[in-house]
């Protein structure tokens, strides 16, 4: 008898790609089930396999592609310490009493705070804003910034930070500590008023996908619900959505769940121009059209970034939290400016942590790089790239003096904060924590090995060493004339696309190449068609740093099974399908 597993074939008998992947596509039962919802709700079919895909039925599809807060808000009071947490935020913001927030320095910190401070400023109030400098103090709270606020506070408000920061918590004597957080906790829980926190251990689990945004906001959802019970009034709470959508997108929370409701509400929020810090930012991005989950995170999200990363670490709170459209863009051109800055240095340490990296072996359960003076404000950037490069937890550390700070980066099915938050147990880290999928630590410089040796252990139990090439999942067949503008907008109800529900990928199958064409440096522009109906054009960033771009610029009339995702690309008034082209094969 045959005992070896049964290997699904390759979509289009595409084993290996362009690009080494292995093209898998739906399976007969995705395709029988996407029939009969496409006869039942008159859907496209395309649309009808992006829902099948998702685990989406017939008789829930247009719910699905009409999220509502209302439909799928969760009751904040679900998450143990919320009603104490909101009590205590409303009888300072009623009692008009001194209030801090501190903040971590990503664009999940920064929203949280501003959401906060808006908030707030309703009732009159204007908190101080602390947020931690990334070099000189590290994440989270400290015991010399949590004294120095006490003394001048009543209530200190962290977010996206604080579940494991025992020692500063104590240390802030005299002033009520509220915790507002979604980093995975520890055992024990630190002295404070209220920790609410999806992600500690004693919670069900239930919303682990919210970021710190989403958390504060059903935080103020609760306070809200307090205040009417009071008879007091109420801050407008939709209008806070776009804060609640930025740090979403931007800390790769998945979007599933409330979160798909918080990006979509969130967008049409952003898309009316209210708030003057984005604004300021969607501009100097140049962001010409309607935003995006695409623009969230690729954007706006960088700049916000990087002045927790490279310049002065309050930028991006103050920027979302300003009223000011002057302070708005004299911010908001600092962070582009700060954005390109960090870009120019994460070129740097990208190519010497791949060197580093390669040398030390890919196939690996951890791939890891560590250098003298590595900036620690891109370390979690570069961390992402080698994870993509691997389909490997990667971690990337920057040694200054007698010690290291990293970050590190996850695949699916490996708990990378666990592990991190066991070594920091166990003593080979100086300290660590994080999430599933990113984390970050401290090591000392003469432990660095074995502290990765150890990591790797841990990692390789969970069989991180397992993990092949990273497959090329499609969720169908397309043909060129199919591919309208009309259809594209249809299959964007079915998003926001991002973290934990991925931008559907078609394949336009035996394709000819008409136009090809470098663009930049290392861009690749084509035009393809069946010879049927009518031509496309596609793009693929990067293309020509690989084997993809000259596969495809040295066509030779050949043809081709292209992979990517559709997109509407806006030009001088016209708008047009394009293929964001991803991977290709030849059509043999």
């Amino acid at each position: 008898m045959d005992d070896t597993p049964h290997i699904a074939r390759a979509f289009l008998d595409v084993a290996a790609s362009a690009t080494g992947r292995r093209w898998v596509g739906p399976t007969g039962d995705d395709d029988r089930l996407s029939e009969a919802m496409a006869q039942t709700t008159g859907l496209p079919a395309p649309v009808c396999r992006i829902l099948v895909r998702r685990g989406v039925t017939a008789e829930g599809a247009q719910g699905f592609l009409a999220p509502t807060l209302r439909d799928l808000m969760p009751d904040p009071r679900s998450m143990l310490d919320m009603e104490p947490a909101a009590a205590r935020i409303v009888a300072a913001a009623l009692g008009r009493q001194k209030i801090a927030i501190f903040a971590d320095y990503d664009v999940d910190g920064g929203t949280s705070a501003a959401l906060l401070i808006t908030w707030l400023r309703d009732f009159g109030i204007a908190p101080t804003l602390y947020v931690p400098d990334r070099i000189d103090e590290g994440y989270g709270p400290n015991d010399e910034a949590m004294a120095m606020l006490a003394k001048a506070h009543d209530l200190i408000i962290c977010v996206d930070c604080g579940t494991l920061s025992h020692g500063p918590l104590a240390a802030a004597r005299g002033a009520d500590v509220v915790v507002l957080d979604h980093h995975l906790g520890g055992e024990t829980l630190p002295p404070a008023h209220a920790v609410v926190n999806p992600n500690r251990q004693d919670e069900s689990g239930d919303l682990a996908h919210l970021c710190a945004a989403g958390v504060v906001f059903l935080c103020l959802v609760e306070a809200n619900r307090q205040l009417r019970e009071a008879q007091a009034k109420t801050p407008d709470l939709m209008s806070l959505l776009d804060l609640v959508a930025l740090g979403t997108v931007a800390d790769v929370a998945p979007l599933v769940g409330v979160n798909r409701a918080f990006v979509r509400q969130g967008l049409t929020v952003m898309a009316r121009r209210q708030r003057p810090g984005i604004v300021a930012l969607s501009d100097v991005a140049r962001m010409d059209t309607a935003p995006s989950s695409y623009h969230l995170g690729f954007l706006l999200g960088p700049r916000v970034n990087a002045g927790g990363r490279i310049g002065k670490a309050d930028l991006g709170a103050r920027l979302l939290a300003t009223t000011d459209p002057r302070e708005a863009q004299s911010i908001a051109e600092r962070l582009d400016e700060l954005n390109t800055e960090r870009r120019d240095i994460e070129n740097q340490v990208r190519d010497a942590a791949l060197e580093q990296a390669e040398a030390r072996g890919f196939d690996a359960p951890l791939v890891w790089a560590a250098g003298e003076g590595w900036h620690p404000g891109v370390v979690g950037i570069v961390a992402a790239r080698l994870k993509e490069k691997t389909n490997r937890p990667a971690v990337v550390i920057g040694i200054d003096g007698d010690t290291g700070k990293g970050s590190g980066r996850s695949v699916s099915g490996i708990d990378l904060g666990a592990a991190i938050q066991r070594c920091a147990a166990e003593g080979v880290l100086l300290k660590g924590g994080g999430h599933k999928m990113a984390a970050g630590l401290t090591v000392a410089r003469d432990q660095l090995e074995d502290a990765m040796a150890r990591l790797s252990d841990l990692l390789a139990k969970q069989g991180a060493g397992d993990i092949g090439p990273a497959d090329l999942k499609v969720d169908g067949l397309l043909m060129p004339g199919a591919a309208t503008v009309e259809l594209i907008e249809q299959i964007e109800q079915a998003g926001p696309f991002g973290a934990g529900a991925p931008a559907p990928r078609f394949v336009f199958p035996d394709c000819t190449i008409t136009f090809a064409k470098q663009v930049g440096a290392n861009h690749l522009k084509i035009t393809f068609g069946d010879g049927i109906s009518a031509r496309i054009d596609a793009i693929s960033f990067g293309a020509m740093d690989g084997p993809l771009g000259p596969m495809l610029m040295n066509h030779g009339g050949a043809r081709f099974h292209l992979a990517g995702r559709l997109e509407v690309n806006e030009w001088q008034g016209r708008r047009s399908p394009q293929l964001r082209l991803e991977d290709a094969a030849p059509a043999s």
